[in-house]
């Protein structure tokens, strides 16, 4: 059987498909599995076992249409007998029905687009099944399983990206060139929209109380982080930034040595979770029972504000993440560091 998989974006919600792509490589009649990619975000397909065969499509920019018929046009002679839409938007929906007739995707209930549900077979949800790794593990398994009314809330399996030698030796060449030896932690100061972020105040507090302790490593995403990342760094003697952003394979292996990793409910934060690194994840408009790491190696702290979480992009009174106490931070970090 030939599968397809189509999940576009974001970094952090193709690190919580990860679990879904297993269990279908450990279904026996499976045994070609591609995955349809944003090419924004090609760069995690770095992360993905060799097996899997990686298609891109350019949605955004010039020529969205017609790159999207292209790809089409492609993929249709894959002639693939099961699609996976676990986008839920109304153009991952078109785009997969478009592929193929046999596509299953999310019910109406739970599908972030509720349109979408016209182009798919809705799967439904048990009612206990509330994180984005339980919803895509159910979607992979219900082709297999058929799609009545769950009687048990499939479990949350934590996303695994395994490091590989190359990662480890990318990580310490990034290491020696940035000249951080022994003991670190490491700071992610990006979000991809500004409700998920805490003061700058904060981070330059955490990065100095971080300091006293052993080294701190800023990692950032775009020009506007990478001066947020310099700031943080810039009264703290014991924090560093990178002048470029890291390869995504390099963060990998950076993360998997680090005592401890902080940040805002970004791709990176998922990805340290992800290669086990003991994490303390910071919480304001989402929430860590949607799309959080589970386990005893992470941390959540969270905004308590009567208004969250609200899911939102931008808000009119931003009072959640400026609540979070930088010592309650300090704290976690503490309890968790290896």
């Amino acid at each position: 059987m030939k599968v397809l998989i189509v999940k576009l974006s974001a970094f952090g919600d193709i690190i919580h498909a990860l679990p879904a792509l297993h269990d279908l490589m450990q279904q026996p009649d499976v045994n070609e599995i591609h995955w349809l990619v944003d090419s924004r975000f090609l760069f995690a397909s770095e992360l993905f076992p060799e097996s899997v065969k990686v298609h891109k499509v350019a949605l955004k920019g010039d020529a969205p249409l017609r790159n999207a018929l292209h790809m089409i046009k492609t993929l249709r002679k894959e002639q693939f007998d099961l699609i996976l839409d676990l986008q839920g938007l109304i153009k991952s929906g078109i785009t997969a029905r478009a592929i193929g007739s046999n596509v299953f995707g999310f019910d109406a209930r739970q599908s972030p687009e509720k349109p979408n549900r016209l182009f798919v077979q809705p799967v439904p949800f048990h009612q206990d099944e509330k994180h984005v790794v339980q919803l895509y593990r159910r979607i992979a398994a219900a082709p297999f399983n058929g799609v009545e009314e769950p009687a048990h809330a499939m479990t949350y399996t934590p996303p695994i990206v395994h490091v590989t030698d190359a990662m480890r030796k990318q990580g310490e060449e990034a290491l020696l060139n940035i000249g951080i030896s022994g003991a670190f932690s490491i700071l992610h100061v990006g979000a991809s929209f500004s409700t998920k972020r805490i003061p700058d105040s904060h981070w330059s507090f955490i990065a100095t109380e971080l300091s006293r302790d052993g080294q701190v490593l800023v990692l950032w995403g775009n020009r506007e982080e990478q001066l947020r990342a310099e700031m943080t760094c810039s009264g703290s003697p014991n924090a560093i930034t990178t002048p470029e952003m890291l390869p995504i394979a390099t963060v990998a292996g950076l993360l998997e040595r680090a005592d401890a990793y902080i940040g805002q409910d970004t791709g990176v934060t998922h990805l340290a979770a992800a290669v086990e690194c003991p994490t303390i994840c910071l919480w304001g408009p989402t929430a860590p029972w949607r799309m959080g790491a589970l386990g005893a190696k992470h941390r959540h702290v969270v905004a308590e504000v009567p208004c969250g979480p609200c899911f939102k992009r931008s808000c009119d009174q931003f009072v959640c993440m400026p609540s979070i106490r930088p010592e309650h931070i300090i704290s976690a970090w503490r309890e968790v560091k290896r």
